[in-house]
């Protein structure tokens, strides 16, 4: 019974990471994209909560579509949602993650929400101290209303 579980789970995960698609996108095609991004330009957003029945409020970068490259190298456009994730890797290897429709570029400075539930857990991080931009759909039940 224990290695029907532990099979179970392996595949539940296994799967989990190969049905996430995920994309780079190149800094200098980033930084080209997110110039409309700032913090004067930022909409008020409403999204379904997964958790309970109130909806969460935040700001709301105004980019609908990003420009990315798949794993083929071939250049594709996604539309911007609510559960699109922003993984940021530092030159020296650290990971962090953010939403993507909460970034926004100031100044060469990358500023992103972690938390959907929580105000003020933001990250901001020198664009020049990236190395690479993936970005994911984390597949959460995040839908604008």
């Amino acid at each position: 019974m224990r290695k029907i579980i532990s099979r179970s789970i392996f595949i539940g995960t296994s799967l989990l990471f190969i049905s996430c698609k995920t994309y780079t996108i190149p800094i200098d095609s980033f930084k080209n994209q997110m110039v409309v991004a700032t913090n004067s330009n930022m909409n008020e957003v409403k999204i379904n909560n997964p958790l309970y029945f109130k909806n969460i409020k935040y700001s709301s970068n105004n980019i609908s579509k990003i420009e990315v490259i798949d794993k083929s190298g071939e250049k594709m456009t996604i539309a911007n949602s609510p559960a699109i994730e922003m993984r940021m890797t530092h030159k020296n290897g650290k990971k962090y993650i953010v939403y993507f429709d909460t970034v926004i570029l100031e100044n060469d400075t990358l500023k992103g929400s972690r938390s959907r539930f929580i105000q003020g857990l933001d990250r901001t991080i020198p664009i020049a101290s990236i190395s690479k931009i993936e970005i994911q759909n984390g597949g959460k039940n995040y839908n604008y209303k």
